[in-house]
């Protein structure tokens, strides 16, 4: 059913679909609350935030179509400006994400551009996505060099080289007002040519013609808080049609808690943790992914180990 007039599109949700009678499917991921949360959790630099934000819907695209219960992990670590960007997403669609940089180095990237791409900001070094299946499964890990200047060029690559699935891969993030002043969105367009066989045959054809309503895409179309995903494919395959298969909710969420920190220190020796106390008599940790801050009695660990 359509939204009534006055009742913006549903955000935070990835959409499964076909084209209709074509050997096409695809995946359209729109983040809003979720991805504002994740960006304004730490005082980024606009293109540190961009590229966060895509590596967020990346990781809801691809991590929406595992199987199992699980997590996918979207990585990029290089040489540049930023030393790495990693988001995670897990398969109850929570997401979480963070980044580590050089403000310096990434006030100069910015000089003749734009917005500096993945290239430009993480500069020699390798993209990755990781599959986790829990503690009782060996992680699988793909890995291949950061040559596209976008992370969706790397998703394709990635695609291309660790599956050899024909894959196309958009991605955008932006600002938008929507009616609370400007906040953070994003989005993503995954589409795969599903292989030949005897009941399909060939499919190249058919390939070649979704490619090409795929490159009109814009990237604004993808963010826009007015458009929905249904209208958006209607907008993109209304010729052939296109079957949705359903929505994945999305939401932010950190695994952070108080006893996972007071595990983490219990990692450590005494004589370490000693030096880790403030002048407040208390260790102080503040999680990388959403900055929350947590504050542990040093004799709470003690007691723990005593018992």
């Amino acid at each position: 059913m359509a939204p009534m007039p006055d009742q913006p599109p549903p955000d935070d949700l990835v959409a499964a679909f076909q084209i209709e009678g074509e050997p096409v499917r695809g995946r359209l991921a729109r983040l809003g609350p979720a991805v504002d949360e994740i960006l304004r959790a730490h005082d980024y630099p606009e293109p540190v935030a961009n590229l966060l934000g895509e590596a967020c819907a990346l990781a809801a695209l691809v991590g929406s179509n595992l199987k199992f219960d699980g997590r996918l992990i979207v990585e990029a670590r290089g040489n540049g400006p930023v030393r790495f960007v990693v988001a995670d997403y897990d398969t109850s669609g929570a997401l979480r994400g963070y980044c580590g940089f050089d403000a310096e180095a990434v006030a100069k990237a910015r000089d003749g551009f734009i917005r500096p791409g993945a290239r430009s900001l993480l500069g020699e070094g390798h993209f990755m996505m990781t599959v986790d299946q829990g503690p009782d499964m060996d992680r699988y890990q793909g890995v291949t060099a950061i040559e596209g200047e976008t992370l969706a060029l790397c998703a394709e690559q990635y695609f291309a080289q660790s599956e050899q699935t024909p894959t196309r891969v958009r991605l955008a993030v932006g600002q938008a007002d929507v009616g609370e002043g400007f906040k953070w969105r994003a989005g993503g367009f995954l589409i795969q040519n599903i292989a030949e066989d005897e009941a399909r045959g060939p499919t190249a054809e058919a390939w070649v013609r979704t490619q090409a309503f795929f490159e009109t895409l814009g990237e604004d179309e993808l963010i826009d808080p007015s458009l929905s995903a249904n209208q958006l494919l209607f907008r993109l395959f209304h010729e052939d049609g296109v079957r949705v298969f359903g929505d994945q909710p999305l939401r932010a969420f950190c695994r952070c808690s108080q006893a996972r920190i007071e595990t983490v220190l219990r990692s450590f020796d005494a004589a370490e943790r000693a030096d880790m106390v403030e002048p407040d008599g208390k260790i102080h940790v503040t999680c990388e992914y959403c900055s929350k801050t947590y504050a542990v009695e040093p004799q709470a660990l003690e007691s723990v180990e005593a018992s």
